[in-house]
């Protein structure tokens, strides 16, 4: 009787729910999976248009613009770079705004600077569009079993009508106050990782120096309570050179650039993330950046090795 039951609610939810999604990359696409699989009608567009190829094999339909999408939906969900291509999606030509119709809702899901997002969110209530910002924590591999960790904030009533849509993507929901709340906690997540990702390297890199496996090193941090969902999983393949990308290490440079432009707005003073952003910069620039964040490894070892 509980299967008959989840079946019925898919399939109302399937009538009654149509979302579109832009942007098509890892992420997007994963979540585009997933929501395909539980039976969701599902539009798509992508600038580059191959990155919608298996979302249509498997049920989706493929818009040739932004504004076609939102024709089409009652919920767009944006995964897309930076906050300029939010913009250019939103506000440019065939954007969003040019299909708008009563009851669009926008989640913008793009890792962006919380001071755009407001300003993007206040453009939107001019079109009479709500928008909601939903970053999320967690790469494709957990995105196509909806077990993300979603930030939300906004306007409550609004999410609480797609409160379903959201309880599908990700198993775990933190409503937060105040428009650009969940992108500033998004950036704040993101500094860790960044962090975690330099400790590491350089942990590794400071015990194979005097020719001491670092698996032992590995093996003992995961027996404390310094160890993190990084080190458990990740790190034994950073120490076999291998860099399996779920978001690059362009991607996180990116972010990081938004972290230390959001604390030059807010006046404050975040001297460990400026390091590190030099240091990823250098990374990029031996070309690293298509590789996973993890591959800064591979900057320090090139750099110990020069």
């Amino acid at each position: 009787m509980k299967n008959v039951a989840k079946k019925n609610q898919i399939m109302k939810q399937r009538k009654t729910t149509k979302i579109g999604i832009i942007g098509t990359g890892m992420l997007g696409n994963a979540i585009g999976q997933h929501l395909l699989k539980l039976g969701f009608d599902l539009i798509v567009y992508n600038r580059t248009k191959e990155k919608t190829n298996q979302l249509k094999k498997n049920g989706a339909t493929v818009a040739d613009s932004p504004k076609n999408v939102a024709e089409k939906s009652e919920l767009i969900i944006i995964v897309v770079k930076d906050a300029a291509a939010v913009k250019e999606v939103s506000f440019g030509k065939n954007g969003i705004i040019k299909g708008k119709h009563e009851g669009l809702t926008v989640a913008d899901m793009s890792t962006i600077n919380p001071i755009e997002s407001k300003k993007i969110s206040e453009k939107f209530l001019k079109y009479k569009i709500i928008k909601l910002d939903t970053p999320v924590m967690g790469g494709p591999n957990v995105a196509i079993t909806g077990e993300l960790v979603l930030m939300v904030s906004g306007n409550k009533k609004t999410f609480d009508k797609f409160r379903d849509v959201f309880e599908k993507i990700a198993n775990k929901i933190f409503f937060l106050e105040g428009d650009g709340t969940a992108h500033l906690i998004k950036l704040a997540m993101n500094l860790q990782i960044t962090m975690l990702a330099l400790a590491l390297s350089e942990g590794i890199t400071l015990v194979r120096s005097a020719n001491v496996d670092p698996k032992i090193f590995l093996d003992i941090l995961n027996s404390t309570y310094f160890k993190t969902g990084m080190s458990e999983n990740k790190a034994y393949k950073m120490i076999q050179d291998e860099f399996d990308t779920t978001f690059t290490l362009a991607n996180l440079k990116k972010d990081i650039d938004a972290i230390t432009k959001t604390a030059k707005l807010l006046g404050v003073k975040l001297p460990m993330i400026k390091k590190a952003n030099e240091i990823y910069k250098n990374a990029l620039r031996e070309g690293l950046g298509d590789i996973d964040y993890t591959g800064i490894l591979a900057y320090i070892k090139k750099v110990n090795n020069s």
